[in-house]
């Protein structure tokens, strides 16, 4: 074997500590230290006065005195004197010779005393045996520079200090390289091979998402499959959806599959405290992407720095805005380079400005929408796969029973339902365990010990009944199959499970039903008692703001005609697109339209009453009722037809609860990230 060679190709990386901004620090204190307390030259014995008279004056031992500053008096032994065995611990000095001094010393509190203690100790005195005192004022070195140069390391260390908390953490030269580093990007790179453990294997229900970004691999591993054609490469990418749909997971799987580099960055990354860093930070992030190219970049909730400018101009940020300028120009300017496409997602695309999003910088927008029933059955094997599950544990039942939910509600269904059986000591987790997770995700945690008086248990009795015959003898109302009057969550006094359909457009007899099983709990309310609570102020926001979709959205009122004033971007704030008469027809109708349905419920209610009763009383000896209760209590539904995917509907009973996956149109107020769609 060779020896490696000092230099060339052969060099071994120098080994050893760096240096390190610190070690300045520590060699100036330990310089001011040495002042102070590193003299070579042996340190006086400390005594008092009335010891230096005693042991050392009335003996004539004493050569001179010398007080220095008027507040120390340094004692010299005669030379002769220090033969003597008492004077030995300060007769020799630090190189062995005879210390000539000083040897003892004491403090004073002024000179005028001393001179008066020491000529009164001293006049028995002879002339020659008078012990001659001298004065020096000696300049302090240490105090003035430690005063002069500590409060500057102080400053200069905070400063530091400040500069790397600002500038995310030191620089290569191990000094303080948040300082120099402050502009440059944060993005992560995941080079060609890096280890990362999530891959599509883990994404499921997303199949046609998962599509498009393997094909923007694609673009880059082989582009003259598409240039050749006369096509050209998209910029980018944006990926659209609600919360939990799986947005960044699709990101994190194509960094752990792509072949090429990739870049990830949050959109917060860009603004920092100093004006001019986002900007520089998107220039150093697209350098680095064109040194790396063909490479993607992705930036997580954009919104951050992609907010539309000049809406608000009470709101508006310099900064913010001149971050979202740089990264249009280094997607589509005059400098632009191919080879780098950015992979971008969002939940709020309404936000976005529209230079943002026009072809040429994001070409296309995914789309990642909820997961249905199948994809929520792809969901549910994966996030099962690390779970101990019962052999008869049904996939497909878990997925009819949790419509509407993500792909993050559903990961949050099986740690939960995991945790359960834990807790009852399970060796494998259950079908009932999933139930009870399910309904904890939907209605909180079970309130065993929640202490209720036996009149305000049963007006929830009856109110839940109100719901639950509404949804069983109206026809386009969604069919009850659980009802509970177990208190769950914050202020949960019961909750309904549903069986909708999973359908994209609604008419207005269905929209007139769902109102009317919602009012179903208020109006059994004052069937039976005469009076309402405040049970039912949950259901009213709900129907109200339905209410207001199918009279000024959705066109489904004659008066009002067919006209919509859907607002995605938040436009009609200060401008109002109709006159007030318009504002008081819309409100009008909208009354009319709540009280005609309210009265279509209690009457149904008051030819159901025995059914009615029936079901309340049921419910206050159970607490709990399946739809196997209703049909053996009800008979079966009278509009009963085949249904593939149900639905959970939560319908609190507390004025405290707050709205939770009611089935609703598309409307401006239960889907705030959507754009409009036309119905």
């Amino acid at each position: 074997m060779q020896p490696r060679r000092e230099g060339g190709e052969g060099k071994s990386p120098r080994k050893g500590p760096k240096f390190n901004i610190y070690w300045i620090y520590a060699i100036i204190g330990i310089v001011l230290l040495s002042m102070q307390f590193f003299d070579f030259r042996s340190k006086p014995q400390t005594i008092s006065f009335q010891e230096f008279q005693r042991n050392y004056l009335e003996s004539h031992d004493v050569a001179k005195l010398v007080v220095v500053n008027k507040s120390d008096v340094e004692v010299y032994i005669k030379q002769d004197r220090l033969n003597d065995p008492k004077y030995k611990d300060v007769a020799k000095g630090s190189l062995g010779n005879l210390n000539p001094g000083p040897h003892y010393h004491f403090t004073i509190g002024s000179v005028e005393s001393f001179k008066q203690d020491l000529d009164k100790a001293q006049q028995d005195f002879s002339a020659d045996q008078i012990v001659p005192v001298t004065y020096d004022n000696r300049p302090d070195w240490f105090g003035p520079i430690l005063q002069l140069v500590l409060p500057i390391l102080l400053v200069l260390g905070l400063w530091v200090l400040l500069m790397r908390k600002m500038g995310g953490g030191t620089g290569s030269g191990g000094g303080p390289g948040g300082i120099f580093n402050i502009g440059k990007s944060k993005a992560q790179l995941f080079e060609k091979g890096a280890r990362v453990n999530i891959t599509f294997n883990d994404v499921a229900g997303l199949d046609e998402a998962k599509v498009e970004v393997m094909e923007v691999v694609d673009f880059l591993k082989n582009p003259k499959k598409y240039t050749m054609l006369g096509g050209k490469i998209p910029k980018g990418c944006l990926l659209v959806g609600p919360p939990g749909t799986g947005k960044t997971l699709l990101a994190k799987a194509m960094a752990g599959e792509a072949q090429v580099p990739f870049f990830s960055m949050s959109g917060s990354d860009f603004v920092e405290l100093f004006v001019g860093v986002g900007a520089s930070r998107v220039r150093d992030l697209f350098k680095t992407a064109r040194e790396k190219a063909p490479c993607i970049i992705f930036i997580d909730e954009i919104d951050a720095i992609g907010r539309a400018r000049g809406k608000n101009m009470m709101m508006s940020n310099d900064e913010r805005e001149n971050t979202l300028n740089q990264l249009l120009v280094e997607m589509d300017g005059f400098g632009t380079d191919s080879g780098i496409i950015i992979l971008a997602a969002t939940n709020r695309p309404d936000v976005l400005d529209s230079a943002l999003l026009r072809p040429g910088r994001f070409d296309r927008q995914i789309t990642i929408e909820k997961p249905d029933l199948a994809g929520r059955a792809k969901i549910f094997e994966v996030h099962l796969k690390p779970i101990k599950k019962s052999p008869d544990l049904d996939i497909s039942k878990l997925a009819a029973m949790t419509p509407g939910f993500a792909g993050a509600d559903i990961a949050n269904v099986c740690n939960e339902a995991a945790l359960i059986a834990a807790r009852n000591g399970k060796s494998q987790v259950e079908m009932q365990d999933f139930n009870d997770a399910i309904d904890r995700v939907i209605g909180g945690l079970e309130k065993k010990n929640k202490i209720i008086s036996p009149g305000e248990k049963e007006v929830i009795a009856h109110h839940e009944a109100g719901h639950a015959i509404c949804g069983w003898f109206l026809e386009h109302a969604n069919p009850l199959v659980k009802v509970t009057i177990v208190p769950r969550g914050v202020a949960a006094l019961g909750y309904a499970q549903y069986l909708p359909r999973e359908q994209y457009l609604y008419n207005t007899e269905q929209l007139m039903d769902d109102i009317c099983m919602t009012l179903g709990g208020r109006a059994s309310e004052e069937l039976i008692f005469g009076k309402i609570s405040t049970g039912a102020q949950n259901d009213l926001q709900v129907i109200t703001k339905m209410a207001y979709a199918m009279v000024s959205v959705y066109g489904m009122n004659e008066k009002v005609g067919n006209v919509s004033f859907y607002d995605p971007q938040n436009d009609y704030t200060f401008n109002k697109p109709y006159s007030e008469e318009t504002a008081q027809l819309i409100d009008e109708e909208v009354r009319k339209l709540i009280v005609t349905a309210y009265e279509r419920t209690k009457e149904l209610l008051a030819r159901k009453m025995e059914q009615l009763k029936l079901l309340a009383g049921e419910l206050l000896k159970k607490e709990v009722l399946y739809q196997s209760d209703l049909e053996r209590l009800l008979g079966k539904r009278p509009y009963d037809e085949e249904r593939k995917e149900p639905s959970i509907v939560f319908t609190p009973t507390d004025n405290n609860v707050q709205p939770q996956d009611i089935i609703l149109p598309k409307t401006p107020e239960n889907n705030a990230g959507e754009r409009n769609q036309d119905l």
